[in-house]
């Protein structure tokens, strides 16, 4: 079934790069950290490379030497290449008998072929699990792969799009840019309903596939053929339904002082909102000093930054949460003790 365009949308809340389909020959001491193999995988087809992420979290492994192309065939493991309901064991089987030979036509017909799996598993059973992918990877010699695992929930876990993002930093190594409008997602967690006491048990591939902005198809749709199944139920928070709104308003008025002035700027907001992306988006070119609590600890040290900027006719911006009245306070009096104009929001 050859994928067709979508349109890109975004739904709630992917490290060596191998570019040609001929493997090169480097000495393990001159290859980039990502691209190091362990040496007991070195000359084998099916290789486990370093992990990635800030912690190792997302597993990292290869099949044969995988190809950068703009064209990219993604898909789930357990519930799509194979039967979900070996998933805890050693044992695995194809989840149809055709699954291999369309691994095989979307190679051909020029995909770069990519497993993305969540698995949140315990040493013991990751172990197990890895055996379990070597095998499959020796049941699928004349297909390339490669293959990124989310074994945590994090940036990385999907529906968190860590593991795309990841991908594309590789295709970028090689100089590939991928070309959304041409690749998709197979997975069997789609939200799907079929009836009041049953459906599918999550929807977490079909909104991976959404925050990406490329197609998605189940197993069904894919490797046998089958009509969409259209009653589909996404809970969650749906970014997507959020209206489109300028950054600022009023979207006609300048930001900043003109002529430029001397003033405080108090920001107000739960962490990671985006405050300091702000300021350094909107004022740190500007000279506006950066005083923040994360930085300098505590809040009397923010007061103390605070008063010497204003002594020394430097305009600041508070990047805190400054969550109440009583905390605002502490910069509203040095404001009205210098006479300085002060913006908060």
């Amino acid at each position: 079934m050859q994928p067709s365009s979508s349109k890109k949308r975004l739904r709630e809340a992917g490290d060596e790069a191998e570019s040609s389909t001929k493997a090169r020959k480097v000495h393990p001491f001159f290859q980039k950290r990502s691209e190091k193999v362990d040496d007991s995988d070195v000359g084998k087809p099916f290789r486990w490379l370093p992990p990635l992420g800030p912690t190792g979290s997302c597993l990292h492994a290869v099949n044969q030497a995988p190809a950068s192309t703009t064209k990219v065939a993604a898909l789930d493991l357990d519930g799509t290449l194979i039967k979900a309901d070996l998933r805890h064991t050693a044992d695995w089987q194809w989840w149809s008998p055709v699954v291999p030979k369309k691994l095989r036509e979307l190679h051909e017909q020029g995909y770069s072929i990519v497993i993305i799996s969540n698995q949140n598993l315990k040493a013991a059973q990751l172990k197990t699990w890895k055996d379990k992918v070597a095998s499959i990877a020796k049941a699928l010699e004349s297909v390339p792969f490669r293959l990124f695992a989310a074994t945590v929930k994090d940036q990385y876990r999907k529906p968190m799009p860590g593991m795309w993002y990841e991908l594309e930093r590789l295709y970028a190594l090689d100089g590939v840019q991928i070309d959304k409008e041409e690749s998709f997602f197979i997975g069997d967690a789609a939200g799907r309903i079929y009836s009041k006491t049953k459906k599918d048990f999550a929807s977490t591939d079909r909104k991976w596939a959404l925050n990406l902005g490329i197609k998605f198809l189940t197993p069904e749709e894919h490797f046998l053929n089958l009509a969409p199944h259209t009653n589909v139920e996404l809970p969650g928070f749906n970014v997507s339904s959020l209206p489109d709104l300028p950054q600022i308003l009023p979207s006609s008025s300048s930001l900043l002082p003109d002529p430029p002035s001397h003033e405080l700027v108090l920001f107000v907001g739960s962490p990671c909102l985006g405050k300091t992306s702000f300021y350094t988006q909107h004022f740190k070119n500007a000279g506006y000093t950066h005083i923040n609590q994360d930085t300098l600890k505590t809040r009397p040290k923010c007061i103390a930054a605070v008063q010497e900027a204003a002594k020394n006719g430097q305009s600041c911006v508070i990047d805190n949460t400054n969550r109440n009245a009583a905390t605002r306070k502490f910069y509203i009096d040095i404001a009205k003790k210098h006479k300085l104009p002060i913006r908060y929001g």
